[in-house]
């Protein structure tokens, strides 16, 4: 697969080229934050190219290693043919990946996968049953048919998986066949039953519920519908909850799910002492800023990690409107004294980040004072800043940011160009949260995070290519798409704020 691959790069630009293979194989991805390499899939009858974006994320981990399914969305969409169909990374660290290529393809526009949507993976004695959306939206099919179900592959080996044509669950009486989707199985303990929540909305009344399946045998394909496991509340009035997920850590339980439609958009949980609830909402339920969605968690039996994906911009530009998928981002879920989760950089990506490079002054703007890799800045009306040279494709970056007032923010910029704009990330102590602006200073994402004066923040951040995450404390996270960042001078600023960023330390990987 390796000359394959090699093939493939060398030829990339070549339209005539046909080659690679539908089973993917050995392909390495040399990305923290993947997506599908630029490989050819040779398809029954006519191949499309595998270049694209990684979209909703579907992790499973067997034997020591993390099979992480996600929708594939080419970027090139052959006429007439269907989505969103599942490929596979594979990692044992969550910091080294293999692509695995295509595992379930899309359907015919007759059939009820035509689109696929997202699933989960469970082992049922020696098989694996991997549950999966149905979409349709053709209005032929829709004449007859639901627009979203329920579907099912098995597989003996996590590998060749064969679909189940006699399987299908469609919405219930009471409940909208439109939205109908996202199946999330587990063994339920408590019921001595296997659980699916499926995401979907009540009809009428339009509110979303995650629907509550069980089935005792689920090779027989039978499944039975219960009472909804939540029900959005009128003060959320969320339109959709997607991607549900459902866990407990220690003591607790947790419900997971994205929405994308409120002012409060991303990926949210709620907290119980039993998987029966009652469900609370902490006072910041969301894992991230709305620039990652569809989190999905898995464990490998020590720790539990968050997977999602960073939203890409179209145009690819700093001003372009947030699109569907983008590149894959993980994150390892913390657990407070209180139940409330936190997120921290995975320690395989940290061990990535084992040189140490020398940050270089470009320029500075304001009253900025520098001391041995420590800047005093102080701002009231007008900036502090200072800049520093470009670091490239990857970097990680450590930092103690100190506030001294309550107002104002502080933090770092990218891609700081001659013109003097830039993307910001910043401490707002006015706001009381973590933001990402543009360069036309509009607000692109955030995180609430309660901040103090004369406190010292810890920030680590992982960059590669337009991925920039920034993690505070392993407390928090936001995930941020900065395009040009690798080309383009960095920095620290100050506004309306008096601060110190001490400690500051630049790593490339080796």
């Amino acid at each position: 697969m390796a000359s394959i691959f090699l093939s493939v790069v060398s030829c990339s630009q070549d339209d005539t080229y046909i080659g690679g293979s539908i089973s993917g194989g050995e392909s390495e991805i040399a990305n923290i934050f993947p997506v599908p390499p630029s490989l050819w899939i040779a398809g029954e009858s006519e191949p499309y190219y595998s270049a694209g974006y990684t979209g909703d994320i579907m992790p499973f981990f067997d034997n020591g290693k993390f099979h992480i399914y996600f929708l594939h969305d080419a970027q090139n969409k052959p006429a007439g043919k269907g989505f969103h169909d599942i490929h596979e990374f594979q990692s044992t660290d969550l910091a080294h990946f293999s692509y695995e290529g295509q595992v379930i393809p899309y359907g015919t526009t007759t059939e009820a996968d035509f689109g696929v949507g997202t699933g989960s993976v469970v082992k049922i004695g020696n098989l694996y049953y991997f549950y999966y959306t149905g979409h349709n939206g053709i209005a032929a099919f829709l004449q007859s048919n639901p627009r979203e179900s329920v579907l099912c592959a098995t597989s003996p080996d996590l590998k060749n998986w064969t679909k189940i044509p006699s399987f299908k669950i469609t919405a219930p009486a009471g409940y909208y066949n439109f939205d109908f989707r996202d199946p999330h199985v587990f063994y339920n303990e408590d019921l001595n039953k296997y659980s699916m929540l499926v995401s979907t909305q009540t009809e009428p009344g339009r509110k979303a519920v995650l629907l509550h399946f069980t089935s005792a045998d689920p090779a027989s394909g039978n499944w039975e519908v219960q009472a909804p496991i939540y029900t959005t509340t009128p003060q959320e009035n969320y339109l959709m909850m997607e991607c549900a997920d459902i866990f407990k850590m220690g003591n607790y339980w947790y419900l997971m799910f994205s929405e994308n439609w409120s002012a409060n958009k991303g990926t949210h949980y709620k907290i119980a002492t039993s998987i029966n609830g009652p469900w609370t909402t902490p006072q910041n339920d969301r894992i991230d800023g709305e620039y990652f969605y569809a989190g999905k968690t898995a464990s490998d039996g020590n720790k539990r990690y968050v997977f999602g994906w960073n939203a890409r911009k179209t145009p690819e530009t700093d001003l372009g409107n947030k699109d569907w998928a983008g590149n894959m981002v993980i994150h390892e879920l913390t657990q407070n004294s209180d139940g409330t989760l936190g997120t921290q950089t995975p320690q395989a990506v940290k061990s990535l980040f084992s040189k140490n490079s020398t940050i270089e002054v470009d320029a500075t703007v304001g009253n900025v004072t520098a001391n041995n890799g420590n800047y005093s800045l102080s701002s009231t009306t007008n900036k502090a800043m200072v800049t520093f040279k470009p670091i490239g494709k990857r970097a990680k970056i450590n930092a103690e940011l100190t506030l001294t007032n309550t107002s104002g923010s502080t933090g770092f910029v990218f891609h700081t160009n001659n013109t003097g704009s830039y993307y910001k990330i910043v401490l707002d102590a006015t706001k009381n949260a973590i933001i990402g602006y543009n360069s036309a200073s509009q607000e692109t994402t955030k995180i609430p995070f309660g901040l103090q004066a004369n406190t010292k923040y810890n920030v680590e951040i992982i960059t590669e290519g337009s991925v920039v995450v920034l993690y505070i404390n392993g407390k928090a996270a936001l995930t941020n798409r900065v395009y040009g960042r690798d080309k383009y001078k960095w920095g620290v600023i100050t506004e309306g704020q008096n601060a110190t960023v001490s400690n500051l330390q630049l790593s490339q990987a080796e």
